[in-house]
């Protein structure tokens, strides 16, 4: 067995589960010597904050793209078996459209809102799959957790994060010209310097629910983590990480979001990270597939 491979195939039921919950969680599917890159590429990339590191100081460490300029997070991309299980848990070709860094200390662990992921992108599709890995022991306690069935609502939520227009009345406006003029509201400028906070709500957007103060009317997906495993959940479901609760260890994890044949480009009104540096070149339209951007989107795996 090469480094690259999957230790164990991905079972019918598995797949079964991950398509009508929205997540599955792959036991003992990748190596630890794949641990052992992922841990070092994360240090690295916590060592080296770059212009979309949010977050620089404790208790939670995000990075947008760490794979960019961390090499070892760049190898799990493009070598490890991450790619191939995403694309057999859809059955189709992926492309990698991004990854982030979640970096959270030793002691009181701070949790993540419930959101979803599609909602901050210019993106849109079904065959939309985040991949989750942690090199430390997560425990269900800090780990993530989801709503079950929930990238089945065909709801499309507005994001925990931003400005209220009303805040600032001017701002919002010049926003609303420039989406209106088909302007992208996130540019290059956030690779540079980027903070979630910059970004106003989309008025138009139902808010969520109030997961948390209502837990019992909602079935929730959580699991005890260990190194190795794979966490996939589906881009439109709500999800959030627990916390508040000491570790005597980090909890040090990557996410990348990987797109299958149905994606494609959307000019969102609720964009807050900014795309790919390189898509901006192209001037994408509404509705036009991420593989017309070979260049920015290369296939990853193909069945």
């Amino acid at each position: 067995m090469t480094m690259s491979e999957m230790l164990r195939e991905i079972t019918p039921e598995e797949i079964e589960n991950f398509h009508r919950d929205g997540a599955v969680l792959l036991k003992n599917i990748m190596g630890t010597d794949w641990t052992e890159v992922l841990a070092e590429g994360l240090e690295y990339a916590n060592d080296h904050p770059d212009g979309t590191s949010v977050g620089v100081s404790e208790p939670l460490r995000i990075d947008q793209w760490p794979a960019s300029h961390s090499p070892k997070l760049k190898k799990i991309l493009d070598e490890s078996p991450v790619a191939e299980i995403v694309g057999k848990i859809i059955n189709a070709p992926v492309r990698f459209y991004m990854d982030q860094m979640f970096y959270k200390p030793a002691g009181l662990m701070a949790p993540s809102a419930w959101h979803q992921d599609t909602c901050y992108y210019n993106i849109d599709g079904h065959q939309l799959v985040r991949a989750w890995i942690c090199a430390d022991h997560a425990p269900r306690s800090v780990s993530m957790e989801v709503v079950r069935g929930s990238h089945l609502w065909n709801a499309t939520y507005r994001p925990p994060v931003g400005m209220d227009p009303k805040e600032n009345p001017e701002g919002a406006q010049a926003l609303e010209k420039d989406f209106a003029a088909g302007k992208v509201l996130v540019g290059k400028e956030a690779h540079d310097h980027f903070t979630y906070f910059e970004s106003f709500l989309d008025p138009g957007l139902p808010e969520l629910p109030d997961i948390d103060s209502l837990r019992g009317s909602f079935d929730i997906m959580n699991w005890d983590y260990e190194p190795g495993d794979v966490l996939l959940f589906h881009g439109n479901i709500i999800h959030s990480a627990r916390g508040g609760v000491e570790l005597e260890h980090p909890r040090r994890s990557h996410a990348s979001l990987w797109a299958g044949p149905d994606v494609s480009y959307l000019h969102r009104r609720s964009q807050a990270i900014p795309d790919p540096l390189p898509l901006y070149d192209f001037e994408p339209k509404d509705g036009q597939p991420l593989a017309d951007f070979p260049e920015v989107f290369p296939l990853s795996w193909v069945p």
